[in-house]
């Protein structure tokens, strides 16, 4: 009974990780699969919603700002408005940039606010991070304060994924896929690219927030290392990539799949013998990308490619 328990329990967790993945690959599947914009700097988004949250929601402390007690659900909508900010600002001086030189720009504010919340240690608690941070239901008795939680995030899950469907096949992402495969084109059509990419960018970064939102809750603790290239970046990029670009139904199956397969990967690196216990984490990304050259292999364009949406009846009907 005591092992059926934790395998309940490590399922929860995996349910719970794999929901927050799946809105952070939204939003990259938002600012990637609709706007084409190679956004390298996920982390940066992420880590701004989870210190937004834990410096508004956290008890009073003499080591960080915040100790606001702020209500869950504003602290979200706060965590997203903030992302969505430095999105904007990031956007005004990098959305002119293309491919490889967006990622590299990206790359760069990412860097520059994981050294803030690092040095800024009068209010950020510097690398020593926030900890303490009060999670929805946790008093609730085990395990319904974890389910209780898993609910949030997978309604969160299900009303990002609801709501991108309705702008995927509305003329707003229609406009968006457009400009992704044809940009001149939709310049001589009289619309306003420079506006549509700043949407996309920023709704994107909004739901990065939101997720970062929803791991600081689920830790209790962020630090800079919150915003690791690997598992905020690098693994999200995976994800999107095996479930398929431009299909939100590819960004929530690829997110869950990729952090089950992260997950038991850790089960196989731990089995190694003691002389590799220090290269387990090369093991681990190796084990990652060799995953993923399998699912190439077998899917090039995803396990779920993208799907065009079809244009409304009066127009199928006039052409």
């Amino acid at each position: 009974m005591d092992a059926l328990y934790g395998y309940s329990l490590y399922f929860i967790s995996l349910l719970t990780m794999g929901g927050i993945y799946a809105v952070l690959c939204l939003g990259l599947n938002v600012q990637w699969g609709f706007a084409g914009l190679f956004n390298a700097g996920i982390g940066g988004f992420f880590a701004i919603g989870a210190y937004v949250t834990a410096l508004l929601t956290t008890a009073p402390s003499a080591r960080h700002i915040g100790g606001f007690e702020i209500n869950t659900l504003v602290a979200y909508g706060l965590s997203m408005l903030a992302a969505g900010l430095v999105a904007w600002g990031v956007g005004k001086v990098c959305l002119r940039l293309r491919s490889d030189y967006l990622a590299i720009a990206t790359i760069g504010a990412a860097e520059v606010v994981r050294l803030i919340f690092k040095n800024e240690t009068d209010y950020t608690n510097g690398p020593r991070g926030v900890s303490a941070i009060p999670k929805p239901f946790e008093t609730l008795p085990e395990p319904w304060n974890h389910i209780a939680f898993l609910v949030i995030v997978l309604i969160a899950v299900a009303i990002a994924f609801w709501a991108l469907q309705i702008a995927q096949r509305a003329p707003w992402g229609r406009v968006m896929t457009a400009i992704r495969e044809n940009e001149p084109a939709v310049r001589a059509a009289g619309k306003d690219v420079e506006q549509f990419r700043m949407e996309g960018f920023v709704l994107g970064a909004m739901l990065m927030g939101l997720a970062g939102a929803f791991m600081a809750q689920y830790l209790k603790f962020v630090d800079p290392n919150l915003s690791d290239p690997l598992t905020a970046t690098f693994l999200v990029w995976v994800m999107l990539v095996v479930g398929g670009s431009a299909n939100n139904k590819g960004a929530v199956i690829g997110a869950v799949l990729i952090w089950t397969l992260w997950s038991a990967s850790e089960i196989v690196t731990g089995r190694l013998p003691d002389e590799w216990a220090v290269r387990t984490a090369y093991a681990r990304i190796f084990l990652i990308g060799l995953m993923l050259q399998v699912f190439l292999q077998k899917y090039p364009l995803g396990i779920f490619p993208e799907q065009r949406p079809r244009p409304p009846r009066s127009s199928r009907e006039s052409a």
